[in-house]
């Protein structure tokens, strides 16, 4: 396999250090860095930690550096030192061969398959709500961390558990009993998730409707008056103690408790009832999906992996690392692990969420054979997944080493944090709607797909908003909260999807235009053209690092350095544009050449933005 340039230098400073300073080059860690925008070069030599073998000052380590590689590694072509920082300008023929024969590939970045399999589970929604905004950027994020693992050539399963059972699903089902007089999605027109989710906001409202009621009884005010702490109001200590009037006093509480313990009996008619209320939640969940271009390759239910993990525990307790507690209950102390004391079965026999859990890694790995299992989950849940991953470590399973918990920060609303059960959420659907509605108004003043048909123009107006709302919730790195604004989501312009899906879209522009004008893109006459402009070596370098980065990202489960980068390559290319002439280049050879490096940055901001579940249009 033909070395890298990094590689290269890496190994022509290695030998300069033993040829001019006697010492071992291959003992000593060279620091290479992408040059700095300011300066001249492609790549950055640091010389200060070489001082100590070369007894010498940066600056002179940087000079000698620099007249050694330029004489003895061909593809340097000159050099600057700033401030013992060794700058390194490489040849235009490396440049120009790389272009012609490798990033003009079809596949370009895309590396050989090296045999593992990742599972990559994300969305994993309750069937008690539609989708929301939140949900979108847990798809986004696990969609292209699946898209990207792809790409770096791993066998990628991705799934989702969906919780389907627990109290919440039983107060969308009891409200519908108590308050649906029979409607159905097809009976009142609306999209049958969204509909689901509106008992659930309803069962709020009544259950607010009788705590409300409630405070105001003899038993509430001497509740008050017993429990409260001097000086707290009763509209405080009624807030709090909401959970408890839910649990103690309720007559909603009690029912939907009781439709818990039916459906947990197997009782008929509750579960005739879930599956027809779930069947509604799964056929809107599937529209939704679809509108977003996500898929799966298995689904997992709780209602059938909630009793899992049993196993998995007799077997902790066999291998020492479980306890059993004197009332029966079984516990693993991880305080060792600087976790908290975790129960894994209570004293009557039943399992908790992280006995599921367990269950579920072991069954995806019997079903897959994969040892790396990716969660992408909101950040909320770091000390659940840190423990779970802990356990399965002592348990000794055969994956736990290649568990990963993609964390992210939650998003809010301007106004705050979004509430399902209040009703004041962004559903995904109203979202997409509302961004592809702006990017209607943007193309009609623009008048840009005139002369399409309208089913055309439909199709690229719905590519542009959907690229509107992915490219502005992906570029944020996971790990940092956000705040969406869906005014600032549908900007057309600057840090944007549409902005880069026009680089995309000129690209293909300058080659239709060739077609039409019988100008040249021969590879062969593209090899004599000579002298590269600045902007088409930076152009060249940014496609250089593009399978680097796949790889890092990849590693990293990051999809927002992917994003930025097809920022900035779309940046480059628009000022390449803006400065260049393409199809009136000076000379057959350059036209040629630039017409390679159109395709080439063009293949890769689509190969890019796929990565990311955007499409780029052919025209905008």
């Amino acid at each position: 396999m033909k070395d890298s340039l990094p590689q290269i230098i890496e190994a022509g400073v290695q030998a300069a250090i033993s040829d001019l300073y006697g010492a071992d080059g291959a003992a000593q860690t060279i620091t290479l860095q992408a040059t700095r925008k300011e300066f001249e070069g492609e790549f950055t030599v640091v010389t200060f930690p070489l001082t100590r073998v070369a007894k010498k000052k940066p600056d002179e380590i940087a000079n000698d550096l620099g007249e050694y590689l330029k004489e003895k590694v061909d593809e340097v072509a000159d050099f600057n030192v700033i401030k013992g920082f060794l700058n390194l300008v490489i040849q235009d023929n490396y440049w120009k061969e790389f272009l012609l024969s490798s990033a003009v590939a079809d596949d370009f970045g895309k590396a050989s398959a090296n045999g593992e399999t990742v599972v990559v589970e994300f969305s994993s929604p309750n069937t008690n709500k539609p989708l929301h905004l939140g949900h979108v950027r847990n798809i986004l994020l696990g969609w292209s961390a699946s898209q990207l693992l792809e790409m770096a050539g791993y066998d990628v399963k991705k799934v989702q558990i969906i919780n389907d059972r627990g109290i919440a699903i039983c107060k969308s089902m009891l409200a519908w009993q108590l308050f649906g007089d029979g409607a159905t999605p097809e009976s009142t027109g609306k999209k049958s998730d969204h509909f689901v989710g509106d008992f659930y906001v309803l069962f709020e409202q009544k259950f607010q409707e009788e705590y409300k009621l409630w405070q105001q009884s003899e038993e509430a005010q001497a509740i008050f008056g017993k429990s409260a702490k001097e000086g707290l109001s009763a509209e405080a200590f009624f807030k709090s103690y909401s959970k408890k009037y839910f649990n103690d006093y309720s007559k909603l509480g009690e029912q939907a408790r009781e439709m818990l313990l039916r459906w947990e009996a197997n009782d008929p008619e509750v579960r005739a009832l879930w599956e027809k209320m779930n069947n509604w939640v799964y056929a809107g969940f599937e529209e939704t999906y679809a509108a977003l271009g996500v898929t799966f390759d298995k689904l997992y239910y709780e209602s059938n992996t909630y009793v899992l993990g049993k196993d998995m525990v007799d077997k902790g307790l066999e291998m020492d690392v479980f306890h059993t507690r004197e009332d029966g209950s079984v516990y693993a102390d991880l305080t060792d692990a600087k976790l908290s004391e975790k129960t894994l079965m209570r004293a009557d026999g039943t399992s908790i969420y992280i006995t599921q859990d367990l269950g579920t890694a072991r069954l995806r790995y019997d079903d897959f054979g994969a040892k790396r299992m990716l969660y992408t989950v909101a950040d909320e849940q770091n000390h659940h997944f840190a423990t779970l991953f802990e356990l399965l470590k002592r348990l000794e399973e055969p994956y736990a080493d290649g568990l990963y918990h993609l964390s992210y920060g939650m998003v809010d609303l301007p106004s705050g944090r979004m509430k399902s059960r209040e009703g004041t959420v962004v559903d995904a659907d109203d979202l997409m709607k509302e961004v592809i509605h702006e990017a209607r108004l943007v193309s009609q003043e623009r008048a840009a797909t005139e002369g399409l048909s309208q089913e055309d123009q439909d199709a690229i107006i719905r590519q542009i908003g959907l690229a509107a709302l992915k490219f502005h919730i992906i570029k944020v790195g996971p790990q940092k909260r956000m705040t969406f604004d869906p005014k600032e989501s549908v900007d057309m312009q600057g840090q944007t999807g549409p902005y880069v899906q026009n680089a995309y879209v000129r690209t293909r522009a300058v080659w239709r235009k060739a077609d039409e004008t019988g100008a040249s893109a021969d590879l062969d006459l593209a090899k004599d053209y000579t002298d590269l402009a600045p902007a088409e070596r930076e152009l060249v370098h940014q496609l250089y690092g593009f399978p680097e980065l796949v790889k890092t990202a990849a590693e990293s489960y990051d999809p927002s350095l992917i994003a930025m980068f097809c920022y900035e390559l779309a940046k480059n290319l628009h000022k390449f544009w803006h400065d260049h002439s393409i199809l009136s280049a000076e000379t057959p050879a350059a036209i040629a050449f630039r017409l390679q490096l159109c395709k080439a940055v063009g293949n890769t901001l689509q190969s890019g933005m796929n990565l990311l579940g955007i499409q780029v249009p052919e025209r905008m």
